[in-house]
């Protein structure tokens, strides 16, 4: 990631907690608050004027939920990453909001650093999760069909190329740029992976990838 700051913008329906992550975030000179949304439709408003570089946002939220929120949001012009900060440990909101196309989910009980880590690990274009969500996320996918054995899935050189990237968090972009490719060659690639493997998101083929020894 290049030294330029990383602009941020908040949406939560709670002005305390808004408040609380603005200061947080204040503490680290890579990120920068140029927003602050108290509910989703107005969030979408100032992500279309903003462009900001991460988005956090919360789950549960009155009006427009934070999940359909987040759909908006991915189906937008935007290259915003949206990364989920809320109290919800659910496994089934781990797994929608991942599914739906959440760069990261975080938890509001984490310490203060650990988030902040874990913003600018969002920053550089990885996926972002707390320890205890990737443990959920883990359970979930035990507890769902099992995807296909490794020895059971041909997969091209490319293919595997990009896979171990994702396994290592990388965003499409990201990957385009290590690899020399378009990042909508990429886009093609990862669907391709998700129909072999018979999984429904990255993240779901991040895990598979690093419990197949996929990871670099």
């Amino acid at each position: 990631m290049s030294d330029e700051i990383q602009t941020v913008l908040v949406i939560d329906d709670h002005p305390l907690m808004r408040k609380g992550i603005s200061q947080l975030i204040a503490l680290e000179d890579s990120l920068r608050v140029v927003g602050e949304a108290g509910n989703g439709h107005q969030g979408l408003e100032l992500a279309r004027q903003l462009q900001p570089d991460l988005i956090l946002l919360d789950l549960n939220m009155r009006g427009l939920s934070g999940l359909d929120t987040l759909k908006a949001l991915k189906t937008a012009d935007s290259d915003a990453r949206v990364i989920i900060l809320t109290v919800s440990d659910h496994e089934d909101d781990v797994v929608a909001a991942l599914r739906a196309g959440a760069d990261g989910y975080l938890l509001k009980d984490m310490e203060p650093e650990a988030v902040l880590d874990s913003l600018k690990v969002a920053a550089q274009g990885r996926m972002a999760l707390g320890e205890r969500v990737a443990e959920i996320l883990a359970d979930a996918l035990r507890h769902e069909n099992q995807p296909r054995p490794a020895d059971s899935v041909r997969l091209t050189e490319r293919e595997r190329e990009i896979l171990s990237l994702i396994a290592m968090g990388h965003s499409n972009k990201l990957i385009a740029r290590e690899l020399k490719i378009t990042e909508g060659t990429v886009k093609v690639h990862v669907k391709h992976l998700l129909r072999k493997l018979d999984l429904a998101s990255r993240v779901e083929a991040a895990i598979w990838a690093v419990k197949n020894g996929f990871r670099k």
